[in-house]
């Protein structure tokens, strides 16, 4: 899409923490988040999956503009971001986006009842007057679903599903155009998840908000999203429509992801990949995935791929020796099966 159209634009976006390890005047760097290329419109849902530390919560956190990325641009509305002052970027970073975080337990202040907590933005933002705060706070209980005797409870009287309701009614408090969702489910029960999933995309519909949707649950992010980027060791490495994603992505990785969920109509192994994630403190070389790919050959270890465009429009992905788009999973388990004794003797080079 058209970048001056676009909500938040990340061009080149680098994220390098310091470690504790190293020697006794270098520390070791982590590389959290690698040259991310990320455009998000007015309205849409973007999913993110890829497997523990990968970079997915540090790539949320750069969207909402808690995280500075150590190199790289975040344009905001076609402004850069990082160059505004503070006090400006607060105002409209803080007013435009919300955010709702992994653990409600441990993302809602236990000391203040729930009328307080959705207050908050509304008092820090000043928004309104002290009555049109109140009737807003009304307004968010009702819109989530909570009753209006729960607004002087504290967070550890209400239930899991009851306080991930809390931190969603807080991101709208301030009524955002960007919604950033970072493992919304993951810390309740089974039966409570599918209603804050409906939720959610019962808000994202009536708010016409756009949506970030990070998680583990690919299944669950495919049928959510509109695009989904998979992301491996800290770099986006396929960028792919929502309905192709299960058996049209051409990354090798995405198509394992993907492979390892349970189908009750078609079930099969999933795809093996031999060896842990590689280390996000001393990344291989070329590319990331090629330690555990069984495509992988001596160009994916001294050059990383760019981007190639697929057939579709809005596909993309990163990749010197791609997933034929026809390819079944059965005729890439079989691949995979049959190249795992090479790919474990291949050695991961890493980068100074």
């Amino acid at each position: 899409m058209d970048p001056v159209n676009a909500l938040i634009t990340l061009s080149d976006a680098h994220v390098v923490h310091k470690a504790r390890s190293g020697g006794l005047f270098t520390r070791d760097r982590v590389y959290a988040l690698t040259g991310a290329d990320l455009t998000i419109a007015p309205g849409e849902t973007v999913g993110v999956v890829g497997e523990s530390g990968c970079g997915k919560s540090t790539l949320a956190k750069v969207l909402v503009g808690v995280q500075r990325p150590t190199s790289g641009t975040v344009r905001f509305r076609d402004r850069d971001l990082w160059s505004m002052r503070p006090a400006e970027r607060r105002a409209s970073v803080g007013g435009s986006t919300g955010m709702v975080f992994q653990d409600p337990s441990t993302a809602l202040n236990r000391r203040l009842p729930v009328r307080r907590i959705l207050r908050d933005p509304l008092d820090v933002h000043r928004r309104g007057t002290a009555r049109e705060r109140d009737d807003r706070v009304r307004e968010l209980m009702s819109l989530v679903g909570l009753p209006r005797a729960l607004a002087d409870a504290l967070p550890g009287q209400l239930s899991g599903g009851q306080r991930q309701r809390v931190a969603i009614a807080r991101a709208l408090a301030l009524e955002p155009d960007l919604v950033v969702a970072d493992e919304p489910t993951s810390a309740l029960d089974v039966s409570v998840r599918a209603q804050i999933l409906n939720l959610l995309l019962d808000l994202k519909e009536r708010l016409d908000l756009a949506l970030v949707f990070v998680s583990h649950d690919i299944q669950t992010v495919r049928r959510m999203s509109d695009r989904v980027i998979t992301m491996y060791l800290g770099r986006i490495v396929e960028e792919s429509p929502a309905a192709r994603v299960t058996d049209r992505a051409r990354h090798p990785y995405t198509r394992a992801l993907f492979s390892a969920t349970p189908g009750l109509l078609d079930p099969i192994d999933p795809i093996p990949l031999v060896g842990p994630v590689p280390s996000a403190t001393h990344p291989p070389s070329g590319c990331p995935f090629r330690t555990r790919c069984w495509k992988a050959d001596g160009e994916c270890v001294s050059v990383m791929p760019d981007f190639t465009a697929a057939s579709t429009p809005d596909h993309r992905f990163r990749c010197h020796h791609p997933v034929q788009e026809d390819q079944s999973t059965r005729d890439l388990v079989a691949q995979a099966v049959s190249a795992a004794p090479a790919v474990a003797d291949i050695p991961a080079q890493q980068q100074p």
